[in-house]
């Protein structure tokens, strides 16, 4: 089922402004993104303020977060949906943890949708997720819980 997506500027002085739109983008497309906190755009962090729905459009409200250099789409050979696992710490510059790849919106959806995470029997807590269209990717934002689990590998 297809539909119609809009980011908005919040903010009450410019009623709103539109900053991007999409149509005819897949429902669980957009449901993913509405369960990001974040989205880049152009080499701008927006952050989600909130988002609702008037009458055939799924509208997410955002604010400027902070303003960066666009950076470089990652080139995809699968043409699969990425998900990045990243441990939540800026200093070390959000280290990689994990990779995965998958065909459809809806397994984006189940993985950023959920608060706890294993990797190599390591228990992990989501902080935050986004979605960055300039490199082409989801984002999962995570926490160390110190919990180990033994026989869970994902």
């Amino acid at each position: 089922m297809n539909t119609s997506l809009e980011y908005r500027l919040y903010d009450r002085t410019s009623s709103y402004k539109p900053l991007f739109h999409y149509e005819e983008i897949d429902l669980h497309q957009v449901l993913a993104r509405r369960e990001c906190d974040f989205y880049v755009k152009e080499g701008t962090v927006y952050k989600q303020t909130s988002s609702a729905i008037e009458g055939d459009w799924h509208v997410i409200y955002v604010e400027k977060h902070e303003e960066g250099e666009k950076e470089k789409e990652e080139f995809n050979l699968n043409n699969t949906l990425k998900l990045e696992m990243r441990r939540f710490n800026e200093r070390e510059n959000y280290p990689l943890l994990q990779t995965l790849e998958f065909e459809h919106h809806i397994d984006i959806l189940s993985r950023i949708g959920s608060v706890y995470h294993y990797i190599n029997g390591q228990e992990w807590e989501k902080d935050s997720a986004e979605i960055d269209e300039d490199r082409r990717v989801y984002v999962l934002y995570l926490m160390e819980t110190g919990y180990k689990m033994e026989g869970i590998n994902t």
